[in-house]
């Protein structure tokens, strides 16, 4: 029986495509909860589904000079058939200016559905 299940659908190969957004600004306010629900809504309609690790912030760290500097963040996935660069580009540069960031980490890696 389990056999069967393992062998009746074939390895599906997809894009896990990660989102990397700061919980707060440079001044150390929160950024509003609809930011985050409307990015979540509108991949949940481009891609049919999200998912969102809000409820334990990661911690990004980076050099900046000789200064290391770090955020509290959100990961938002999907995954997807392929990657439409263009779309992706233009949610970046929408992103960077919606949370005043100068740049948006947007990261894709091949993954398999089991």
């Amino acid at each position: 029986m389990v056999e069967n299940l393992l062998t009746d659908k074939p390895d599906e190969t997809m894009e896990l495509i990660q989102i990397l957004l700061p919980l707060r600004d440079d001044r150390g306010q929160s950024f509003p909860p609809e930011l985050f629900d409307n990015l979540a809504q509108e991949l949940t309609e481009k891609f049919g589904g999200v998912t969102s690790f809000t409820r334990t912030p990661a911690e990004g760290r980076w050099r900046d000079g000789r200064a290391t500097t770090h955020d509290d963040i959100v990961v938002i996935e999907v995954m997807a058939d392929n990657v439409e660069r263009e779309w992706w580009t233009l949610l970046r540069a929408r992103l960077e200016h919606d949370f005043q960031q100068d740049e948006v980490v947007i990261r894709r890696q091949e993954t398999e559905r089991l």
